[in-house]
Formats: structure tokens, sequence, C-alpha cells
């Protein structure tokens, strides 16, 4: 079984940046989501150079476990615990991709960079369009219980708030969430409103 281990952050600022090692503009659609915490994605990749990349993902709760949420009656993750999913993930065509990115009624974009530290496998996402100005880093794990250091940057741990997973914020982006909550979530990650 594929198992993704992951912790996610609000980032704050623009310290992140001497850490980024390369980048890809990246366009996902969300196939299917349901009450269940399934998803079926297809996501594009492309780098600045090179070929585009393209893959097709089903996300489903771990088994024995599952994806914590308050609709399941189990708590979200506390700050330090890694949200545990099965994961699994398919290269496919970029002419397929391109195709079943046209069937999605719900989409996103993102400029994602790898960042060079230790602990994990790092990445930032930088939201675009509906979704900006969001910024999340996340730290995929090993294990659940494994330690990371978490830079000054990460402003607020997400791990967990289904409001703020990639399938969510695709179906009901940053832009269209009432002004207060909008607010007050800009403040938590920034410091102040956009």
């Amino acid at each position: 079984m594929a198992l993704e281990i992951e912790r996610r952050f609000l980032v704050r600022g623009e310290l992140w940046r001497p850490h980024a090692v390369g980048e890809n503009l990246i366009r996902q659609g969300y196939l299917a989501s349901g009450r269940d915490d399934l998803t079926l994605r297809v996501r594009l990749a492309r780098p600045p150079e090179g070929p585009m990349a393209a893959f097709l993902t089903l996300k489903l709760p771990a088994a024995g476990g599952g994806l914590m949420g308050p609709e399941h009656g189990e708590p979200i993750p506390a700050a330090g615990q890694a949200l545990t999913r099965q994961e699994y993930e398919y290269p496919i065509p970029a002419d397929d991709a391109e195709a079943l990115l046209e069937r999605c009624d719900h989409r996103l974009g993102k400029i994602r960079f790898g960042l060079d530290l230790p602990g994990g496998d790092w990445v930032l996402d930088v939201f675009e369009g509906a979704n900006a100005p969001l910024v999340v880093a996340e730290v995929e794990l090993e294990r659940a219980d494994q330690p990371v250091a978490v830079p000054p940057w990460c402003a607020l741990e997400i791990t967990g708030r289904r409001e703020l997973s990639n399938a969510a914020l695709a179906h009901r982006p940053l832009a269209m969430w009432p002004e207060a909550d909008r607010q007050a979530l800009l403040v938590q990650a920034h410091g102040g409103p956009d």
C-alpha cells in the first residue's frame, strides 16, 4: 500500500526563497471527490525547461486509521501530528491529462517549488487565481511520528484542515470564502489583510 504521510503549513513572507530548488507550474483538476475522503485528481506539471509531466492520482483514507476529521468523529490532527492517507499515483500522457482537465469542473493552479530543507521531502505551493495569495509548505515524511524542524516562516500548521486541502480549494477557492473568514486566514498567514 502506498502511504502519503504529510504535514502542511501556511507560509508568511519570502524567507523561504533561498531554500527553493526548481519549480513547476501545476494545473490540476478533480475528477471525483467524495464524502469518504476519496479524491481522483489529474495533474499537469510544467517545469521552466524540460518535458511536461502528467499524473493521475487516487487518494483515500489510510486503512485502519482513516483521514482524521470531525465528520468522522475523530479529531483533526494536532500541531505536530502528520496526516496519513493512501495515495496511488500513475504517470499518464500529457495529452490525456489535458483532455481530462477539460472535463474537470473543479481546478486550481499553483507554482510548486522544491525546498532544500532537512527532515523530509519539502515543497512549497504559491497558489494562483482565485486562491491567491495563499502560500502553503508541505513536508512528506517516512513515518507519522517523525520529528520535523519547522522553519520560522511557517506561520501556522494546517495539517488536517479540510477547507485548505487542494481538493477543497478547487471546489471552494479562497476568493469564494466569506470576507471575514478570508481576512482571518490572511492575517494568520501574512500578518495582515491582503
